[in-house]
Formats: structure tokens, sequence, C-alpha cells
């Protein structure tokens, strides 16, 4: 059954996930930084990464606005939540947002193919991708946190190991707004 978002229109539901990319990319800035105080530096790079890559698909976004001619509006962020019981709990929140993001994005593919916006449908294959990618990256790291138990340097260590690779050139992401290429 269609969600009631749907009715928006295509542009009005990417107007909004600008907004939640932006405040994803807060949230994930905000755990980074939690993580950096508790003295878990490959965590802290996780996220900082995360958060790089949130605010930068949140400009890919607008950009997509301005080349279609479209109107674009920059607005507040969601609340941001700063203080976490402990690093499990900080994960467990990021994994909800990709969840959340996830259906987001979803309604975004169902609101451009119901209103026969090809382009707009095409344009949100590339994130769809990439919340397949982001959610079972959270999932594997929550999972990981838990099989730990209480030990985080083991954490640490698989952080290090299979989630620190270099910066990876993403040459099918679409054009970020402010860069003159991707």
């Amino acid at each position: 059954m269609p969600d009631t978002d749907v009715a928006q229109s295509f542009p009005d539901l990417l107007r909004a996930q600008i907004r939640h990319g932006f405040t994803a990319a807060q949230q994930y800035l905000a755990a980074a930084v939690y993580f950096d105080s508790k003295r878990l530096p490959q965590l802290a790079g996780h996220a900082y990464t995360r958060s790089r890559e949130q605010y930068a698909n949140a400009l890919r976004m607008v950009q997509y606005l301005l080349d279609r001619d479209l109107e674009v509006r920059i607005g507040g962020l969601a609340e941001i939540h700063s203080a976490f019981e402990n690093p499990r709990a900080a994960l467990a929140l990021l994994l909800e947002i990709e969840q959340s993001r996830s259906t987001q994005i979803s309604d975004l593919a169902r609101a451009a193919r119901t209103s026969g916006d090809y382009l707009g449908e095409r344009f949100v294959q590339w994130f769809l991708e990439e919340q397949v990618k982001n959610v079972a990256g959270m999932t594997t790291l929550l999972t990981v946190i838990d099989r730990a138990d209480g030990q985080l340097f083991d954490v640490e260590e698989f952080v290090a190991r299979e989630l620190r690779a270099g910066p990876r050139a993403d040459i099918t992401a679409p054009k970020m707004a402010g860069t003159l290429k991707n």
C-alpha cells in the first residue's frame, strides 16, 4: 500500500530528503565526536567519513534540483543527539537513521515512478544502491560490537581492518553542488 508521502511530488520529497541528508551528516558528526571523546579513533574516523558522505549526498540532490531548474530550499535540521549511553547506542542510532533513509529513498523512487518522472527515477537509483550498502555496513558494525561483548579494542581492530579503506572515487555518483566534477 503506498505511503501517504507519495502523494507529495517527487521534487517536494527530494527537498525534504536534502534536509534529512544534512541532518544525517550532523548526526554522524555528533557520533564521531562522541567516539573521539571515548578514545575510539577508528570508530570516530568511520563516523567522520560517513558524515562527509551524507553531506555530499545532500549536495548531489541540491545539484539535481539546480540542473532541472527546480526550486531549492535549504532549511534547518532535525534534532541531533550528541550524548549516548555507550558506543553501541550511538551505532544503533546510526543504523536507525540508515534504515529510515532507505525508506525515504524508496518513497522518492516510488514518487518518481508514479508521476512518470523517469529522470528522477534514474537519479534515485544510485541512492537506492548506496542505501543497501549503508544499511548492510551499519548492521555488520552493530553485530560486531555485540559479538565483541564490551571488548572495544576488538571493534576498533575490525574497523581498522575492514572499514578503513581509502576514499573511493565513484564515477557513477551524481555530481555534487559546488563542484566542477564529482
